[in-house]
């Protein structure tokens, strides 16, 4: 009885919080063979482009971009591969909100922001600034932007450097984990909360929202599921070059999904925090609450859900499960956490449950933990502290253990003395 009632409780106040904000925008289904021509040319895959008299035939260009797709599946360390930044540098400004909707309160507390910055009473923030590697024709978007947190320096000089990068959900603003990287400087632990392509100051003025970064734009989509993934990868090249040594990734939903391609590519991010995960990209756009006005997009050119999984099956987790283990296989064990929600409307939990049903037969190193609430409550009182213990306490531990490794590699590596030496030292 208590649980019915629970569930229906949680049902009803998550569906309230996904449909407060009125101004997401239904825009038409368009393939976007645009945004992934570059790549694809760049590498030699430009004989999968259809010619302009295919892309007026939907059935024909469905099928190109589901070839596509594949092809970027099999060549995935070609696709979220990257050429190094040259530009990486700190640039200090006061930290803006950016909201992305026009609730009063939320206006409000931008304009609060504002008069303090205008005031002088707004301490500044530092911001890492680097052109990111995958180019769109919006100049601001490929500008990243990471608000750098850097924890203060440790009283024992041989304690590794270690930092996390955070990525919030789908539409956060410039404040959303802030908390967070905090409460990781309180650990020793470096963050940079990166903001995803389209968000915040990377976000075109033409957008109340972050929408391209999701949308019915399907090339457009993919490409920012790339650049996502080679900024987070950029990020780790700028703390290798600040002396840090270990590194970890923790995302919340979208940027969930970017964390875990990202980990896949790249052996360094040891530290895996996925706050809301689910399988294939195009299963929660057809699925969740907060994509509806994408999937009204696709549905009204005629798509079906299994369809759409086809077209984003190049940017989905479950397509790299195995490069995810092979990371654990060429180099040290990755540290995982995955957190789903039981009440979860945007990315279901049928979706979360397999993809801890691949960790868990997969013989990763890893832990599950379950929030009951659901996607956008996990923001509310008192979720959100359930949500920050899981995994703070998660991300404490994951690193004091790389430390204890580096530690009792360093015993195994330290030279035996012989006996010779040993009275040597002792006369």
């Amino acid at each position: 009885m208590f649980k019915d009632w629970y569930a229906r409780r949680m049902y009803g106040w998550e569906t309230r919080l996904t449909t407060r904000d009125e101004n997401r925008v239904v825009r038409p289904l368009e393939w976007g063979f645009d945004w992934i021509a570059p790549f694809l040319r760049a590498h030699g895959f430009g004989e999968a482009l259809p010619g302009p008299e295919i892309e007026l035939d939907a059935t024909a260009a469905e099928a190109a971009m589901v070839r596509i797709n594949q092809i970027l599946i099999r060549h995935s360390q070609i696709f979220f591969g990257y050429n190094r930044p040259a530009d990486f540098r700190l640039e200090e400004r006061y930290p803006q909100l950016f909201p992305t909707n026009v609730r009063p309160e939320t206006l409000a507390k931008d304009a609060d922001l504002r008069a303090q910055a205008a005031a002088g009473k707004l301490k500044p923030a530092q911001f890492l600034r680097f052109t990111s590697p995958e180019r769109t024709p919006y100049p601001e978007n490929d500008l990243a932007n990471a608000r750098w947190y850097p924890a203060p320096g440790h009283k024992d000089p041989a304690r590794p450097k270690q930092a996390i990068v955070v990525l919030p959900q789908w539409n956060a603003d410039g404040f959303s984990h802030n908390a967070l990287c905090a409460l990781f400087n309180r650990m020793g632990i470096s963050a940079l909360r990166l903001s995803k392509p389209y968000h915040d100051i990377r976000r075109p003025a033409e957008l109340e929202r972050s929408d391209y970064a999701v949308s019915a734009n399907i090339g457009r989509t993919i490409s920012a599921c790339r650049q996502a993934v080679v900024d987070i990868r950029c990020c780790l090249d700028w703390l290798e070059e600040q002396g840090y040594e270990h590194f970890g990734v923790l995302g919340t939903s979208l940027g969930s999904c970017y964390a875990f391609l990202a980990s896949a590519h790249d052996a360094r991010l040891r530290v895996n925090a996925f706050n809301h995960a689910s399988t294939s990209f195009g299963d929660v756009v057809w699925a969740g609450q907060s994509t509806r006005h994408v999937r009204q997009a696709v549905e009204d050119a005629g798509l079906t859900q299994e369809r759409l999984r086809a077209l984003w099956a190049g940017i989905s987790p479950v397509s790299f499960y195995r490069e995810f283990a092979g990371a654990r296989a060429n180099g040290p064990g990755k540290k995982v956490l995955v957190v789903y929600a039981d009440y979860d409307l945007t990315f279901p939990k049928q979706y979360s449950l397999e993809v801890v049903k691949a960790f868990r037969s997969s013989g990763l190193n890893h832990e599950i933990r379950v929030l009951p609430c659901g996607h956008y409550t996990t923001g509310e009182t008192p979720y959100k502290f359930i949500d920050g213990w899981y995994l703070g306490w998660f991300v404490y531990r994951a690193f004091k253990a790389l430390r204890e490794e580096k530690a009792a590699q360093g015993e195994r590596a330290a030279p035996v003395r012989n006996d010779t030496e040993n009275q040597a030292v002792s006369r």
